[in-house]
C-alpha cells in the first residue's frame, strides 16, 4: 500500500498525466513573429483541426517519463490508451497502466481515477472540477481552435526528426497561470500529436509518447470506459 506522500505524489502526476494526455489528442494556438511562420503555422493548425475533426477513435501504447528535478530522478510507465470522439465537445478516453494496474477514465462529463494499490477511486466532473487541472486539460479533447488560440500563444520550431520520421514541433505557453510553464509538442504530417513534454514550474518534466496508434478501425462502445470498483473502495470526490 502506497504512502501518504506516494498518493500526493500520485495525484500530482495524475495531473499532468492529464494535460499532457489531452494535448497529445488534440490541442491548438497561434502566436509567431515571422510571416513565414504564421503561415506555417496556420498551415499546421489546419491540419490538426482537420485530424481531429476525423478522428473517431483511436487505440494504442503510451509512455510516460518522469523527471523529478529536486531529486533528479527518473520514472517510467506504460499502458494503453483508448479515445472515442462522441460529436462536439462530447469525448471518452481511458488509460490503463500496466504497472500498478490503475485506470483512468473520461466519459460523459465526468473522470475516474482508480488505484487499486489504494483501494480509492477520484471521481469528479471535467467541468468546474476542484481539481483544475482535470477541468483544464479534458477541455482541450473538445475546445475548439478559436478557444486554444484564446489560451495559449503558440511558437513553431521547425521540423525535426521523431523515430527517424519528420514532425512539426510547437512550443505552447498558456495565457493564464497553470502549474506548467510550457509544453512541447511534436506532430505528425497528418495533424496527430505524438509526443509532448510539459515543464512544470517546479522545473519536473513530464514526457508522452504515443504509439501503435489505430484509428478508426474499430468501435469503442461505453463500456469500454466505464471503470467496476470493487467492494471496499473509497470513493473521493474531485
Amino acid at each position: 500500500m502506497l504512502s501518504v506522500s506516494g498518493a500526493i505524489i500520485m495525484r500530482k502526476t495524475f495531473r499532468a498525466l492529464l494535460f499532457s494526455v489531452v494535448i497529445a489528442l488534440a490541442f491548438g494556438g497561434f502566436s509567431a513573429v515571422q510571416v513565414q511562420a504564421q503561415g506555417q503555422l496556420n498551415t499546421i493548425l489546419n491540419k490538426m483541426e482537420e485530424h481531429k475533426n476525423w478522428l473517431q477513435t483511436l487505440t494504442g501504447k503510451i509512455k510516460e517519463a518522469r523527471v523529478n528535478s529536486q531529486l533528479n530522478l527518473k520514472t517510467t510507465r506504460a499502458g494503453e490508451i483508448f479515445y472515442a470522439n462522441k460529436g462536439g465537445r462530447d469525448i471518452a478516453v481511458r488509460i490503463n497502466w500496466d504497472d500498478s494496474n490503475e485506470v483512468l477514465s473520461v466519459i460523459n462529463g465526468e473522470y475516474t481515477l482508480y488505484t487499486p494499490g489504494l483501494k480509492q477511486a477520484i471521481r469528479g466532473k471535467t467541468e468546474g472540477s476542484k481539481n483544475p487541472q482535470a477541468s483544464n486539460a479534458l477541455a482541450f479533447m473538445s475546445m475548439s481552435k478559436k478557444d486554444l488560440k484564446a489560451n495559449y500563444e503558440v511558437q513553431y520550431l521547425g521540423v525535426v526528426k521523431l523515430d527517424g520520421t519528420g514532425v512539426w514541433h510547437l512550443k505552447m505557453t498558456p495565457k493564464k497561470k497553470q502549474s506548467y510553464k510550457f509544453a512541447e509538442v511534436w506532430i505528425d504530417q497528418e495533424g496527430m500529436p505524438l509526443q509532448a513534454e510539459i515543464t512544470e514550474t517546479n522545473g519536473d518534466l513530464m514526457t508522452i509518447r504515443l504509439s501503435s496508434l489505430k484509428k478508426n478501425e474499430i468501435r469503442l462502445h461505453a463500456d469500454r470506459f466505464k471503470v467496476d470498483l470493487p467492494k471496499g473502495v473509497k470513493i473521493i470526490k474531485g
